[in-house]
């Protein structure tokens, strides 16, 4: 007999003796799962009179919402920058591995490359749900090349483009060959033409970002007004902080962020990219709109060496990553919630509210991951 026959013959899932991140504390509750989302437990109760089918102890571990990352390269030896023969078959095998880092959802990154290359990976990355088979497909996360000679960091100089005369986004569809399956853009909002662009580019549901740029503070205040609402990897290719102009760091703490809206910010928290201190500047100054991100390239997962980067050689030494200056749950919610809201899917995903993807990871007290699940089915395990 269905538990649950009045709604649905789908099993449901008890997650017991947990402590689950709801309402930004880790709340000692038991979570409820059915068709891959999850319950109310109450009106499983008192409407349906149902219960559990099966019920997974988690040892009082904690049971958090899974990672999502917006800004992901390659990893494992696979660059999404360099086209393969079957590029769809590298973003599977990266998004299998990442399921071990608690990663169920991601947008595969592609740095500034010549038109050939995003003529031919963009239309073979497709958005999709996750599972067994690995992490669930956002979108695609372009970062270039519109963006400044100046801040191009790794970014190889001679595919880099500004948005010429025509205005709006032909430009971005004559070098990327179309949009489908773009879900953020990061551009520099210094260069000319760039409103219409970033006002079109939102309109179309694209998230749009600011980096490897030289904008000042009004740049970069018009462009969220226009509808951007993210920089990508804060500090790191753009003006540092002045305190007579802040950049697009000052965008952390602007008057000038229309009501109702919110400015996100990645972070690359390896020590390295980023000083300790500086992220918890950042922080303080914004904690709701930190972002966590990997950034990582294809040699994630790989000994050190010489890795490529797009059209670039970069020698890997050793790469670290960790947190310094938040909670567990402010850490925990700039890997998930952060993240979700950016793209517009909180409805939907970093979330544990009722009706959300019953997407989560398992960890100890120390954050060391212990089981990684993707609409309530165990996809990885310790």
């Amino acid at each position: 007999m269905p538990s649950n026959g009045s709604v649905s013959d789908a099993p449901i899932t008890q997650f017991i003796n947990c402590r689950i991140l709801k309402e930004h504390t880790l709340q000692r509750e038991d979570l409820w799962v059915r068709d891959g989302r999850i319950l109310d437990p109450e009106k499983l109760f008192f409407d349906e009179q149902g219960y559990a089918d099966r019920q997974l102890d988690c040892g009082g571990a904690i049971l958090a919402p899974g990672f999502i990352d917006v800004q992901l390269n390659g990893g494992y030896g696979v660059d999404f920058s360099t086209p393969s023969e079957d590029p769809g078959a590298g973003v599977a095998f990266v998004a299998k591995k990442i399921l071990e880092h608690g990663v169920t959802s991601f947008c595969p990154t592609l740095v500034t490359s010549p038109p050939s290359v995003y003529h031919k990976v963009l239309p073979e990355v497709k958005v999709q749900s996750g599972g067994v088979h690995g992490a669930g497909v956002l979108g695609v996360h372009l970062e270039g090349p519109f963006i400044s000679l100046e801040k191009k960091g790794a970014h190889p100089e001679q595919f880099l483009r500004t948005f010429g005369g025509s205005g709006g986004v032909n430009p971005l569809l004559e070098v990327y060959g179309g949009l489908d399956n773009v879900s953020m853009v990061t551009l520099a909002p210094e260069l000319a033409g760039s409103q219409s662009v970033v006002e079109e580019l939102s309109q179309r549901g694209v998230t749009v970002s600011l980096g490897h740029s030289v904008a000042n503070l009004s740049q970069a205040e018009e462009a969220v007004q226009q509808g951007a609402s993210f920089i990508t990897h804060l500090f790191n290719a753009m003006l540092p902080f002045h305190h007579r102009d802040p950049g697009i760091v000052g965008l952390l703490t602007s008057n000038r962020i229309p009501a109702g809206r919110s400015v996100f910010y990645g972070m690359i928290a390896d020590g390295i990219h980023t000083n300790p201190a500086a992220l918890r500047i950042a922080h303080r100054a914004h904690p709701a709109g930190l972002v966590l991100v990997t950034d990582a390239i294809m040699a994630m997962g790989l000994p050190p060496g010489r890795h490529t980067l797009g059209q670039q050689v970069i020698e890997i030494q050793g790469l670290h990553a960790y947190v310094a200056g938040c909670s567990v749950p402010e850490a925990l919610e700039a890997a998930s919630l952060h993240p979700a809201q950016l793209l517009g899917i909180s409805h939907q995903k970093g979330s544990l509210e009722y009706g959300c993807d019953a997407d989560l990871v398992l960890m100890d007290d120390q954050m060391v991951l212990e089981a990684t699940y993707i609409s309530g089915v165990e996809v990885w395990r310790k």
